[in-house]
């Protein structure tokens, strides 16, 4: 899953951050005379370290080592910041004094989160960019077309129509008494997995019926049987999201054509059951509050949890359950 060398994961590696003198990073036996620690032997853990607070039976409480003076592997003798005398002995090793909170932890509070910048400019939605205007007699499949900010590209899985960006689609009907049907459209997501929904058109006459789903690429549309009048399929201006996001509280700021205005678009969260081709989409949706042309830029801060983003990332916590 997406993991990145900046994370700020502090698992089980040894950091400097508790508040007492607690999980000795090295265990030595050594004896103190006046300021001068004397090595004998290490027993446990890395080489000492200018800094680090020694304890140990009969050393003064704080010492720490202020100097290195001679020696190898941790062995040898080093200065410590306290005049005092204690006889060879088991020592340890904790935090370090220079750093002004001395104590090791190895359980960390990690992995912390980032945040995913989402900067796109979507183009104008079109009715008629993924079929033309066509009156359908039978059940069957609709003729493709790729219009306006579509096009048709050939990839491992054939020839489909992709997108400007992973949005939803749009079924309209013409002037008449339209009949309601399934239109069911198949493709891919902006991660190539495969995705179908099924659309009902209106009974009304000049009627939009917007998908929830946010498709990348389509590969093929049907619907359940003929139409009456004619219809058209395109986009529209529901914006599927990157990552999956749960909550609105996720959303750090959205800002819509050059505005410092948070903007107040329509978000609507990922649908985390069981994907069939009726639920809404896996990773979430918004719609700014402002009609896309190809030109307002649309920014949103995504604060991504533990779940979406580290060592500890799962595929569901950042691009949803699996599409169906």
């Amino acid at each position: 899953m997406p993991q990145y060398s900046d994370d700020l994961f502090l698992g089980p590696a040894v950091t400097y951050m508790g508040t007492g003198n607690a999980n000795a990073s090295a265990t030595f036996t050594g004896s103190i005379s006046t300021t001068t620690l004397t090595v004998t032997a290490m027993l446990s853990g890395d080489p000492l370290v200018v800094g680090q607070y020694i304890d140990g039976s009969g050393v003064t409480n704080g010492t720490y080592i202020t100097a290195f003076v001679s020696g190898s592997g941790g062995t040898g003798t080093y200065t410590v910041s306290t005049s005092q005398t204690a006889g060879s002995t088991t020592m340890y090793a904790n935090g370090n004094a220079l750093l002004g909170d001395p104590s090791p932890m190895d359980l960390g509070v990690g992995p912390l989160g980032r945040i995913y910048v989402w900067d796109t400019i979507p183009q104008a939605l079109v009715a008629n960019n993924i079929a033309a205007s066509q009156t359908p007699a039978a059940a069957g499949a609709i003729t493709l077309t790729a219009g306006t900010s579509v096009k048709s590209v050939v990839t491992n899985n054939g020839t489909v129509l992709q997108l400007d960006v992973p949005r939803a689609v749009s079924v309209t009907t013409g002037a008449g008494s339209p009949t309601t049907r399934n239109f069911t459209v198949s493709g891919y997501d902006y991660y190539g997995q495969a995705m179908s929904e099924v659309i009902a058109s209106s009974g009304s006459a000049s009627t939009t019926v917007n998908g929830k789903k946010a498709f990348y690429q389509i590969s093929g549309i049907t619907v359940s049987g003929g139409t009456v009048v004619a219809i058209t399929i395109g986009t529209t201006d529901i914006l599927g999201l990157p990552v999956r996001v749960t909550d609105a509280g996720y959303i750090a700021r959205v800002g819509y054509n050059n505005t410092l205005a948070e903007d107040a678009g329509t978000f609507v969260a990922a649908a985390t059951a069981t994907a069939t081709t009726t639920t809404g989409d896996v990773r979430g949706t918004y719609v700014p509050s402002g009609a896309t042309d190809g030109i307002k830029r649309l920014v949103m801060g995504i604060l991504l949890p533990a779940i979406a983003v580290g060592p500890n990332a799962t595929r569901v916590g950042a691009l949803g359950v699996t599409q169906a």
